[in-house]
């Protein structure tokens, strides 16, 4: 998920009264709570630009406060503070994966003989382990 060529009402603060950033993609809309943000923006010290960051690809935004304080934050953290199903199972397959890598280089059975306890063929296996991969099964 990109939020390259948003205008910058895409990408925009609140009304005060909301106290987050609101987020527009091609998918759906989110929010991010001010408090999420680091540095935070307060009634003191409130938010001034939002624009999306192309050095981050155009896969998030920076902003800037009122004291000159500028903070970025990356479309990941905003789908991870939205709960999004799709990015949640991505994150979850990118956990149970490098458990698994750690499981099986701490164990003392050769890779061999895991693949032949478990019943699948060397490719299944090695998909499984496959960072990248994220079509797992």
């Amino acid at each position: 998920m990109t939020l390259k060529g948003c205008y910058e009402d895409q990408v925009s603060k609140s009304e005060q009264s909301e106290r987050a950033f609101e987020l527009k993609t091609w998918r759906q809309a989110f929010v991010f709570p001010y408090t999420k943000a680091d540095p935070p923006p307060t009634t003191s010290d409130p938010v001034v630009e939002v624009s999306v960051d192309d050095e981050v690809g155009g896969e998030g935004f920076t902003y800037r406060l009122a004291s000159g304080l500028e903070g970025s934050v990356h479309i990941e953290q905003v789908l991870e503070y939205n709960e999004d199903p799709s990015y949640m199972r991505d994150l979850l397959v990118y956990r149970l994966t490098l458990e698994a890598q750690r499981r099986v280089s701490e164990s003392s059975l050769s890779k061999r003989e895991i693949i032949r306890r478990l019943g699948t063929s060397p490719a299944q296996f090695y998909r499984l382990l496959d960072l990248p991969n994220i079509e797992v099964s």
